[in-house]
């Protein structure tokens, strides 16, 4: 079944007798005709790729199959289902083209490299899943994401081998892919000169390393894409051989679409079935990979002329931005400031590369904390559906490692390899992490660097290196009581350090309040979806399906680049001037930092907001009028987290002031009296509210003027 001998067809002189003794030669002629005759709009487009790639010293020629089956359509359904005996004819017929284009005269191609055959294709792909035996040695197109890649190794295509006892040297020619091949046992020059006199000893060949032929070769595994893989099942993998110009064309992380001939090896050292004689393992020996990572999504030729006008028509309509945030996830009520921003985050700002070499991201984060029962996963799971590359994980089953990048190690070789996590794999998309509050200190710090810098820096167990993760996150969490208490600053309830607060754009606070008109409304909304009808007046009206969505925002990422108008810099700048000054009023009557921090990254948030809003209509300046909207947004977001602390009055200030005061004279440093007795005390018979002795206990203690002790049943007084 391995077919080992396939590859040593001599053309000139075929010596398999089950075929006509001419049709390797025909086959190359065909080969040949269509290298050197096909053309496109007057342009030998393969005469002239190869006269290029060889004065480059490339000695390879990329084929695209549509244009062989244009030509010679029996020849491709030859190529497609024979490519093990078919391609080594095409790569003879491809060096006889180069040898006559540069050495007309020379009649043997001796001394001419080889040269290599490379297939694309737009195919129909195959799921790795539905790969089995009816598919061995046929050629075969598949999607996937490489998640481990290995170091280059030397494969021998020649092999010279030498006799110890009488130096009688032989070549060999060895099969592509995973085959080997096994030395000759006994040498056969004595049968050659019928002398009996001297008999070689039994296997009395080894290898000629000089004499022999090698190429680059590089194995890669290939997993199914997270989309495609069935729920409650585990993404499937595949090997895949690369040799020659092959080598090199992808890293872990990287979508891409394998085009290959599905071969077979037997595995050595297996225990158990595997290693039964029959049993032969898959992979897939490669003839061409197309990267889909740079374009997400195949860039220019993707898109339909129709689609393209019907998007230009969809991107000129004046309600655009109310429709795109109306058909976010429409079975939820209300919410439509943050449907706003989801909508904003899905297409993303404006990528910088600066003349140093600095990157400034254009992906947008959000987070949505809030009480329970606010819909908020919901809005995570519409966000994966409609996202072009998205994935979903849960805080609480999320690692560092998971979410990074783990470092494994190859049973075969021993050897250490990266394989990537669910921040890599979303490079290009949204990564949306649910219960954001629930995960490990140590496993969150792990996303600083991919929130900010969009990289993930590996150094483990001697791999030292960086990986992309060029994705938006959208979180969810809850405040640390499981609501959010009113009576307490951000800063007690959310159990997030500034670190990671201060690297996402827009921060939401979803309060459950309690409005009877809203609530009415709601529960005629939550009935009419379980009963599948919306009442009178709430038909949703001009939206967008997910489907269309998906490939408009795939659109707007791939054409559009925004860039801000002089008058837009101008008022972002002054706006943000003033928010600062406003955060540090704020910061000055509350008397402690604001929990929430409002930096130059808050500006440069803005300035993507405001570059996504002009990406949505597909406006390459961005202008006053984005500006307005950017800002209304991050008002309702982030500046209004911040101010929800500054909802406790002036006048609970005052007495808080006092209050604090009132223990400082009634405490001095070192005593300690009961928490009960300070209520009495101030709450009882001083009239002050309980409300404002909480409070500034809670502010002392964080100056560390007071202590808690006994389970806060006693304070005691440690500093000034």
């Amino acid at each position: 079944m391995d077919r080992s001998s396939v590859f040593t067809i001599d053309t000139g002189l075929p010596k398999d007798d089950s075929q006509p003794d001419d049709q390797p030669g025909e086959v190359q002629r065909a080969f040949r005709s269509f290298i050197l005759e096909f053309r496109l709009d007057n342009n030998f487009i393969y005469r002239d790729a190869l006269r290029t790639n060889v004065l480059i010293k490339k000695y390879m020629l990329d084929v695209d199959m549509a244009h062989l089956i244009s030509f010679n359509e029996e020849l491709a359904h030859r190529l497609a289902n024979e490519p093990a005996e078919v391609i080594p004819i095409f790569e003879i017929a491809i060096k006889e083209c180069a040898k006559r284009m540069f050495f007309p005269g020379a009649d043997s191609s001796r001394g001419f490299p080889e040269c290599q055959l490379i297939l694309h294709s737009t195919a129909n792909m195959i799921s790795i899943r539905d790969l089995n035996a009816s598919y061995i040695s046929k050629l075969v197109r598949i999607p996937g994401i490489v998640v481990g890649a290995s170091t280059l190794s030397s494969k021998a295509t020649v092999l010279s081998i030498m006799c110890r006892d009488c130096s009688n040297t032989k070549k060999i020619p060895v099969g592509g892919g995973f085959q080997g091949i096994s030395l000759p046992r006994v040498c056969d020059r004595q049968q050659v000169q019928g002398e009996e006199a001297q008999k070689c000893s039994l296997d009395p060949f080894f290898v000629v390393h000089e004499g022999s032929t090698f190429i680059d070769q590089q194995v890669l595994k290939l997993q199914e894409a997270p989309d495609m893989v069935p729920v409650g099942e585990l993404p499937r993998h595949i090997l895949v051989s690369a040799d020659r110009y092959l080598t090199n064309r992808v890293v872990p992380g990287s979508r891409c679409t394998v085009m290959g001939v599905f071969s077979i090896y037997q595995s050595k050292g297996g225990k158990g079935p595997a290693a039964a004689v029959a049993i032969r393992n898959p992979y897939i020996r490669v003839v061409g990979i197309q990267s889909d990572v740079d374009a997400s999504a195949a860039g220019n030729a993707s898109f339909t002329g129709e689609e393209e006008q019907e998007f230009l028509e969809l991107s000129r309509n004046p309600n655009l931005y109310e429709m795109f945030a109306n058909s976010i996830a429409p079975s939820i009520y209300g919410n439509a400031d943050i449907k706003k921003a989801i909508a904003c985050l899905l297409l993303g700002g404006t990528k910088k590369i600066l003349p140093d070499g600095m990157k400034l991201r254009g992906d947008i984060n959000v987070l949505l904390l809030g009480d329970p029962g606010t819909a908020k996963s919901q809005l995570l799971k519409f966000v994966e559906k409609v996202s072009p590359i998205a994935i979903y994980t849960s805080g609480k089953g999320s690692s560092a490692a998971g979410l990074t990048a783990s470092v494994q190690r190859d049973n075969n070789t021993r050897e250490f390899y990266l394989e990537g996590g669910a921040m890599v794999l979303a490079d290009g998309g949204v990564v949306c992490i649910d219960e954001f509050d629930k995960m490990r200190d140590e496993d969150r710090v792990a996303i600083h660097e991919a929130m900010e810098q969009q990289t993930i820096s590996i150094a483990k167990a001697g791999i030292t290196t960086i990986l992309n993760a060029r994705t938006s996150v959208l979180a969810a969490a809850n405040p640390i009581f499981g609501r959010y208490d009113d009576m307490k600053s951000p800063g007690e309830n959310i159990d997030f350090q500034t670190t990671i607060l201060s690297r996402f754009d827009m921060i939401f606070i979803v309060k459950d309040d309690h409005n009877p008109e809203r609530d009415a409304r709601m529960a005629k909304h939550i009935m009419g979806l379980h009963m599948n009808q919306l009442p009178q007046g709430e038909e949703e009206t001009g939206d967008i399906s997910i489907a269309k969505m998906k490939r408009y925002i795939t659109y707007c990422k791939t054409r559009c680049a925004p860039r801000l108008s002089p008058e837009a810099a101008e008022k972002l700048s002054s706006h943000f001037v003033s928010i600062r000054k406003r955060v540090h009023q704020a910061e000055v009557d509350a008397n402690e930092r604001s929990s929430i921090p409002i930096t130059v990254r808050q500006l440069e948030a803005i300035i993507r907001i405001t570059e996504s809003l002009a990406k949505l209509s597909l406006s390459p300046i961005a202008t006053e009028d984005h500006v307005d909207e950017a800002i209304r947004l991050f008002l309702a977001s982030t500046m209004d987290a911040v101010g929800q602390g500054a909802a406790t009055s002036s006048e609970l200030m005052e007495e808080i002031n006092k209050v604090e005061a009132e223990l400082r004279r009634r405490l001095p440093i070192g005593w300690s009296t009961s928490l009960a007795t300070l209520k009495r005390e101030l709450c009882v018979n001083k009239g002050y509210s309980e409300a404002a002795l909480s409070r500034a206990l809670v502010i002392m203690s964080r100056r560390e003027t007071i202590q808690f002790r006994s389970g806060g049943g006693s304070v005691f007084r440690s500093g000034v």
